[in-house]
C-alpha cells in the first residue's frame, strides 16, 4: 500500500468515526432513575415504614396543631407528616438523613403546593436543634426514643410530643389513641406534653407546698408539721398544675417563679397563689 492509498484509508476511518460519534451525541440521554423508597428499607437508626395517614392526621389532632406552631418531624422519611402540617397552616420542618428521601420530600411537597410552610433538612436528629419547636412528631424505636428522651424534657414546657406506636419508656404519655378502619399495624399514636420542672417547696398562706417529681407526675404535702396533708391526684400538663389536698382541689399555672389559680371543693372555692421557696 502506497502512502497515497494510506493516506486516503485513514481519512475514512477518521470519517466513518465522526459520523458514529454525531450519531451518539443526538442519542437522547437515558433520564436518571426515580427514588422509589421501599417498606424496610435500611437508614442510620432505624428502617422505613411509612405512617398511615389517618395515624399522622390522629397525631396532629391530639397535639391540637394550629397555623401558629411550628412542627418538627425527627426522621421525617417521604415527607408525609410535614406536609400535612403545612397543609394544616403550620411551619413544618422534616429531619431527615437519607438524602433521597430528603429529596423526594422536597419534590412531595412542590407537588402539595405547601413549601412556603414545609421545609426539610439532611441532617442527624441526635445533633439537631429542635428546641424551637412547639410540636415534635416522631416514628422512632424505644430504645430512640430513650436516647433523646432528655432533651426533650429540657424543651420549653408545654412542648406537644407525638410518637407512632413507640413508647418513652416510663415517661407515661399524657393521651393515647388507637385508630380503627383499615389499619392493621402502627396504629397507636401517644402524646406527651413536656411539663415544668416544680419540684422543690412553694409558699402558701395555708402552709409549705413540697414537691417531689417524677415526670409530669406529682407527690407531696400541703401545710407544716403534723397538721401537713399528703396531695393526690396531683400532675403537670405542661405549665398547669392540678392535685388535691385536705378535700380541696387545687388547680393552676405556673408563671415564672410563681404558681396561681383556683381551688374548689369541701367549701373552699376561691383562689390560691404560691411562689417557690428562696425566689
Amino acid at each position: 500500500m502506497n502512502s497515497s492509498q494510506w493516506s486516503r484509508r485513514l481519512m475514512l476511518t477518521a470519517g466513518l468515526w465522526l459520523v458514529a460519534a454525531g450519531a451518539l451525541a443526538q442519542t437522547p440521554a437515558a433520564p436518571p432513575a426515580t427514588f422509589e423508597p421501599r417498606v424496610g428499607q435500611p437508614g442510620k437508626d432505624v428502617v422505613w415504614v411509612p405512617t398511615p395517614q389517618l395515624l399522622v392526621d390522629t397525631m396532629l389532632d391530639m397535639a391540637k396543631l394550629t397555623p401558629s406552631d411550628y412542627l418538627i418531624d425527627l426522621g421525617s422519611g417521604d415527607g408525609r407528616t410535614v406536609i400535612t402540617a403545612a397543609k394544616r397552616g403550620a411551619r413544618a420542618q422534616g429531619i431527615e438523613y437519607n438524602p433521597d428521601m430528603v429529596k423526594l420530600s422536597q419534590d412531595n411537597a412542590i407537588k402539595e403546593g405547601v413549601t412556603a410552610k414545609a421545609s426539610f433538612a439532611k441532617a442527624d436528629i441526635f445533633e439537631s436543634d429542635f428546641s424551637q419547636a412547639t410540636v415534635i412528631s416522631m416514628f422512632l424505636l424505644p430504645s430512640i426514643n430513650l436516647q433523646l428522651r432528655p432533651k426533650i424534657l429540657d424543651l420549653k414546657p408545654g412542648t406537644r410530643i407525638v410518637s407512632n406506636t413507640f413508647t418513652m419508656g416510663d415517661w407515661i404519655a399524657d393521651g393515647t389513641t388507637t385508630i380503627g378502619g383499615d389499619c392493621v399495624s402502627w396504629c397507636t399514636a401517644l402524646l406527651w406534653i413536656v411539663p415544668a420542672k416544680v419540684a422543690g417547696i412553694w409558699r402558701l398562706p395555708q402552709g409549705d407546698l413540697t414537691l417531689e417529681q417524677e415526670f409530669q407526675m406529682l407527690t407531696g404535702t400541703l401545710g407544716s408539721g403534723p397538721s401537713a396533708a399528703r396531695i393526690s391526684e396531683a400532675k403537670m400538663l405542661g405549665t398547669e398544675i392540678s392535685f388535691t389536698a385536705g378535700g380541696v382541689r387545687y388547680t393552676g399555672r405556673l408563671n415564672g417563679a410563681a404558681m396561681e389559680g383556683t381551688t374548689s371543693g369541701a367549701g373552699a372555692a376561691g383562689t390560691w397563689r404560691a411562689t417557690r421557696a428562696g425566689a
